[in-house]
């Protein structure tokens, strides 16, 4: 009895599953090296294509951001940001959220967990910020990776705006900075979508695939113009709306009202996740 009494005694929730101790446990998965390996392999193969390709200028009426990757390691920064936000950095956050919970259902681990004892809001809580730590390294991972390769390439200098202008280096910086952070704060519907999926299934990839393939029913509805102001009420109708930023006078209205949309969004979905899971009968 006493033995049960010192150990009830000693007892503190905040001290089962540490954070980094999940976060060790997912950066030694597969899957994370993979994901790595990928977005910073890309700006290389855009490098390739670019050298390839010749200059991209010159060759529309209009000039657009695409035109001006090879102005500088800035431009071509952006340029990264705005081939890979749109899709490919919704995989990275798709995955590390989908994969939280569902995967250790799959594993047979998670009733073990929760055994040890590990209190269901803080498992969720430990898995939420680890994966959203991952999405978001994620995320600055490809612009950092981009601005060092297109510099090497490109040379070090003013970001030049397709409209007309430059930002001088510190500027451009801060721009970019601006832009990582909005496109983080813009997945987070995909990530709260992810997570509450992986509550809900003990199939990894049911939860990944669901968060992917909503994002992208949710981009197919934002290019439906005949729903017209509704379209302001989808997150993936303010995904770019950090292009408004990249001005010498910027625009800080859409990012304003994304950001209120995607946080939204998320809270709720989050929200469902961990009242669905404190209900919920785990037996795997």
């Amino acid at each position: 009895m006493s033995t049960l009494t010192e150990v009830a005694s000693g007892y503190r929730t905040r001290h089962t599953l540490p954070l980094r101790v999940e976060l060790v446990r997912q950066l030694k998965r597969r899957r994370t090296l993979v994901m790595g390996a990928i977005l910073a392999l890309l700006p290389f193969v855009l490098l390739i294509a670019f050298a390839v390709g010749g200059d991209p200028g010159g060759r529309n009426s209009q000039v657009t951001l695409m035109d001006t990757a090879t102005a500088s390691g800035a431009n071509f920064a952006a340029v990264n940001l705005f081939v890979s936000a749109g899709f490919l950095l919704v995989i990275p956050v798709a995955l590390f959220c989908g994969d939280t919970v569902a995967s250790e259902a799959s594993w047979s681990s998670l009733r073990y967990l929760l055994a040890a004892p590990v209190p269901r809001a803080r498992l969720l809580w430990s898995k939420l910020v680890v994966a959203l730590g991952l999405s978001l390294a994620a995320m600055v991972l490809l612009p950092v990776v981009a601005l060092a390769v297109g510099t090497a390439a490109y040379g070090w200098g003013p970001l030049q705006i397709p409209t007309g202008g430059a930002l001088d280096p510190g500027t451009a910086l801060q721009r970019l900075a601006v832009t990582v952070a909005y496109v983080f704060v813009s997945q987070l519907v995909t990530a709260g979508l992810a997570f509450w999926l992986s509550t809900k299934t003990d199939a990894p990839l049911g939860a990944v695939g669901g968060a992917v393939g909503l994002t992208i029913v949710g981009n197919v509805l934002d290019a439906v113009t005949a729903l017209g102001h509704w379209r302001d009420f989808l997150p993936a109708h303010w995904q770019f709306a950090w292009a408004d930023t990249v001005q010498p006078h910027p625009e800080w209205s859409g990012i304003i009202q994304g950001t209120a949309i995607s946080l939204s969004y998320a809270l709720v979905l989050i929200a469902l996740a961990f009242r669905g899971f404190a209900r919920k009968d785990v037996v795997s």
